[in-house]
């Protein structure tokens, strides 16, 4: 039984991390994309 919570311990965890890193992952894209947007002729 210890096992079994265990191993349910440390599945709702990693959901948890995956959805965090999602998160970061698409902030990181947006900031992207609207730093390309205010430069239309490319870098200076």
């Amino acid at each position: 039984m210890m096992i079994y919570m265990l191993a349910a311990a440390m599945m709702l965890t990693m959901l948890i991390a995956t959805a965090f890193t999602l998160h970061e992952e698409a902030t990181k894209m947006r900031l992207n994309e609207n730093a390309r947007k205010s430069r239309p002729f490319g870098l200076r």
